[in-house]
């Protein structure tokens, strides 16, 4: 049995994360459990719908709900972003909150890979979609952590588009994992032609842990650009650089060091750019410490100042840490600003 429900269209926006909302679901699950239970061992789903909907629905009205078999319990409820970074945070400290799983039900953020699913067949737009018909054309671009996936199915071309790459995002959920998916897969597209060199999809999962293979010690890229103005800039980020890693990490705190020593491009030379290595070193030191709260996303150096991007879980004290930092610093004055940035977006250009 496998459901899904999203707001409609026409709903209204809240506007609002509305994480306080998450201490009432599960005071509402705890109620409602045996009802719940009862409409599982009759396999009503409309019932489970009348009942989950509204309730998955205070949390966010964008957030997506599913039931499907779980992995060491029965059933798993699945309350997801559905790929909307802005939520992620939201769905994860949902199911951080869950009561313990037991052998009828489990709790996930995401939607987890199905080990029988290429066992599957669905109804797609009136036609079946049996997902061991699907074939994938895979392209790695030169210098990126990710697979292009080109997906072709025989019944694609009796399709609309947005119908095709629905199905397609659903069985790549289903084979990988929705956070791998995020992880691992660049651009996708839903063919209506089978792609030169296309494979089976089951071959899909090998591909993607060969890749992350590849990727288990710690990156950095060097990067060289121009502001806004056009003054010449550089900049160090992680590689790869993915918000799905830290779902918790939705608190944007940005250190920003104005510095004394400069050439003529405004980047920093001589005693300031030991003074910055020798900050960074001690912000390092107390981010490894609090490695499950905060991690030091990318930091850029033009015009005279350094902007250091640190991400964080806002109930710890990565924000503290860096306040208490910046006292030390002599050339000019420094500065922090917290933000909340459950999308990433002030280092877009770095995510990768």
């Amino acid at each position: 049995m496998r459901l899904f429900g999203r707001k409609d269209a026409d709903d209204d926006e809240d506007g609002g994360s509305r994480e306080d909302g998450i201490a009432a679901f599960w005071t509402w699950w705890e109620e409602a459990r045996p009802r719940l239970d009862s409409l599982v061992a009759a396999g009503e789903p409309g019932g489970l719908e009348d009942l989950l909907a509204p309730a998955v629905a205070a949390l966010h009205p964008d957030l997506v709900w599913e039931v499907a078999p779980g992995r060491n319990a029965m059933h798993t409820l699945v309350v997801t972003a559905a790929g909307d970074a802005e939520l992620r945070p939201l769905a994860h400290r949902w199911a951080k909150a869950a009561p313990p799983a037991d052998l009828l039900w489990e709790f996930h953020p995401s939607r987890q890979a199905n080990p029988q699913a290429l066992e599957l067949t669905v109804d797609v737009g009136g036609f079946e979609f049996a997902l061991d018909k699907l074939m994938v054309g895979l392209r790695v671009p030169r210098g990126a952590p990710r697979v292009d996936v080109a997906a072709y199915h025989p019944i694609f071309g009796e399709l609309d588009e947005d119908t095709r790459m629905e199905a397609t995002l659903l069985a790549l959920d289903w084979l990988l994992g929705e956070d791998d998916v995020a992880r691992w897969v660049g651009e996708i597209t839903a063919a209506t032609f089978e792609p030169i060199d296309a494979v089976a999809a089951a071959h899909l999962p090998a591909v993607l842990a060969d890749l992350a293979g590849e990727q288990d010690e710690e990156q950095w890229l060097l990067l060289e650009g121009q502001t806004a103005g056009g003054a010449p800039l550089v900049a160090t980020a992680r590689y790869p650089l993915r918000p799905v890693d830290y779902p918790l990490f939705d608190q944007h705190i940005a250190i920003t060091l104005p510095y004394a020593h400069r050439d003529e491009a405004g980047l920093p030379i001589g005693a300031s750019l030991a003074a910055l290595r020798d900050f960074e070193e001690r912000l390092a030191a107390r981010l490894l410490k609090l490695r499950d709260d905060a991690v030091l996303a990318a930091h850029l150096s033009a015009e005279g100042q350094r902007i250091i991007h640190v991400y964080a879980d806002p109930t710890g004290d990565a924000a503290i840490h860096a306040k208490e930092l910046i006292v030390s610093w002599e050339e000019g004055e420094p500065r922090v600003d917290v933000t909340s940035d459950p999308g990433w977006t002030d280092v877009a250009p770095f995510i990768s």
